[in-house]
């Protein structure tokens, strides 16, 4: 899959103690790459991270991506030839309690890493990830274009904003002809080893184990639900692309959504995680003082779709169903790492008979 490019390369991820760098991280390594990481150390109890034993499994280095020592360490002592960029303050809510910490991650620490690249003479690729959350929302319809304005009403929202436009200065100043490089931006992502607080279905599922009442505060919400994998997938195609002989056509910005078909309500998602789970109850306690969020975010991936060649592959019912049955597994016991690799593989042949590269 993916040509066979990362077998051998040394990759580094950053954030890759967290939830989509703890699945990149085990992906990367299935593919054959020398993987290292720099992350802050992992933040939950029973992190995806730990479970996998990534940590005897690459180079693991911990740190803060505000050290600004700290990651240009890392980057002269690995040499990596291409890095993923994922570690970021990544939740809405806590934004609002933390917002210099939130600004001082996700802006300052890319500057770090940019810095850090600049001054590297190894890297060759850089996939540096945002959000959806980085355009200026004014509630359309329709989806969000690459081209769209960036912004944010909200610290986190404004914070991605701001590193796309610092990446893009980056971009301009020092980095093109020296190395490739995008941003991708990705949106509601779900999947097993998430224990994010303040996000839907890690909230089910601690209800659900407790056998504790599932509360939701705002059951009309609507979201574009997708599978980690998904996202993650569209990472390692760009990287590939990046990596080949035509790879400076896609120095750009990539939305790596999931199509209309994924879009339902919070409501909608806990009635099919219950199913799912094979019971709960749930009780709606709407919070009229609840900070600001926005209620619907959809992006446009015509690009992705017609260059990269990338489309989902899951799917809503997929998406959901694979995402509980990591918790079940994790929940009866499993053989967790075993497990992972076993979505892993499940995806890359759904992908491989859609006649993905």
């Amino acid at each position: 899959m993916f040509d066979g490019v990362y077998r051998g390369k040394r990759v580094l991820v950053t954030g890759h103690t967290g939830f989509k760098g703890s699945w990149l991280s085990s992906w990367l390594l299935d593919l054959g790459a020398e993987v290292s990481g720099f992350a802050l150390a992992p933040a939950y109890e029973n992190s995806h991270f730990e479970l996998l034993n990534l940590k005897d499994r690459m180079a693991h280095f911990e740190g803060d991506l505000r050290d600004a020592e700290a990651i240009a360490h890392v980057v002269e002592t690995v040499k990596p030839e291409i890095v993923f960029h994922l570690a970021a303050q990544a939740l809405v809510r806590p934004a609002y309690a933390d917002p210099k910490g939130t600004f001082d991650t996700n802006v300052g620490g890319a500057v770090n890493l940019l810095e850090a690249i600049r001054r590297s003479d190894s890297v060759r690729t850089l996939v540096f990830i945002t959000s959806d959350k980085c355009y200026r929302n004014v509630d359309w319809e329709w989806g969000y274009r690459e081209t769209d304005t960036l912004g944010g009403r909200d610290p986190y929202s404004a914070s991605k904003g701001c590193a796309e436009i610092v990446f893009d200065a980056y971009w301009n100043s020092f980095l093109k002809g020296r190395l490739r490089a995008a941003t991708t931006r990705a949106g509601n992502v779900i999947g097993g080893g998430d224990w994010a607080k303040d996000r839907l279905i890690p909230d089910c599922i601690r209800f659900l184990k407790e056998g504790e009442t599932i509360v939701i505060r705002s059951p009309d919400a609507t979201r574009p639900w997708q599978h980690v994998l998904e996202p993650l997938g569209g990472y390692l195609l760009l990287g590939a692309r990046l990596e080949g002989a035509e790879g400076d056509a896609f120095c750009k910005s990539w939305n790596l959504g999931p199509g209309h078909g994924a879009n339902r309500t919070v409501e909608e998602v806990v009635r099919k995680v219950i199913g799912l789970w094979g019971g709960g109850e749930l009780s709606v306690q709407r919070d009229p003082n609840a900070p600001h969020e926005d209620h619907w975010l959809q992006l446009n991936t015509d690009r992705a779709s017609h260059y990269l060649r990338w489309e989902p592959v899951w799917g809503y019912e997929s998406s959901v169903t694979e995402t509980v049955r990591w918790y079940r597994a994790w929940h009866e016991g499993a053989d967790i790492p075993a497990f992972t690799a076993s979505q892993i593989a499940a995806y890359q042949a759904a992908w491989s008979g859609l006649g993905r590269p």
